[in-house]
């Protein structure tokens, strides 16, 4: 790939249990493949403080502030493609992370039946019924939220498919295949 590209991102979102986690590490590892200089970023992993501010519940503000750093390292280190997997709710936070990595970023929803949701957070969550519970709640709630939002460029169903198919669609999706 020219390095004279500009870099670019790609943000896949999702209800909880998506698969948004599994299908960014998968695409991190078709661009390995494809000899793409990339990084690959969980927001959740960004966010991960306890306690959160009350008016903050999801920390997005340290999230977008840990992502502006993250992927300024990321770049300056010869990303061309940052993949990020995360839950954006609105177009503003569209924006306010676009801003934060620093590059086009172009945001793709897994849709999965929310059925098919559920079995996968059962078997996340065995023996923590208090975070299965949340999560059940939360996985209907955010589909719902997501759907209306309609932050995403492109959507690609991942019900019933492997990871690495899906991440092969997401990738084809974003043009980077």
């Amino acid at each position: 790939m020219p390095t004279h590209e500009p870099p670019a991102a790609l943000l896949i979102t999702g209800t909880v249990g998506s698969g948004k986690t599994s299908v960014a590490a998968a695409t991190g590892d078709l661009l390995a493949a494809a000899g793409v200089p990339h990084a690959v970023i969980d927001l959740d992993g960004l966010r991960r403080a306890w306690p959160a501010p009350r008016d903050d519940p999801f920390q997005l503000g340290l999230t977008l502030r840990n992502l502006r750093a993250v992927a300024r390292h990321y770049r300056e280190a010869g990303a061309r493609r940052l993949v990020l997997a995360g839950v954006v709710e609105s177009r503003e936070e569209r924006r306010r992370h676009q801003e934060a990595v620093g590059a086009e970023l172009a945001v793709c929803r897994l849709r999965v039946p929310i059925p098919v949701v559920h079995r996968r957070l059962a078997h996340r969550h065995e023996g923590d019924e208090d975070g299965l519970r949340w999560h059940l709640d939360r996985s209907g709630t955010l589909d719902r939220i997501l759907a209306e939002a309609r932050v995403e460029d492109v959507v690609v169903d991942a019900g019933e498919r492997s990871v690495t198919d899906v991440a092969e669609a997401v990738a084809r999706a974003a043009g980077w295949r």
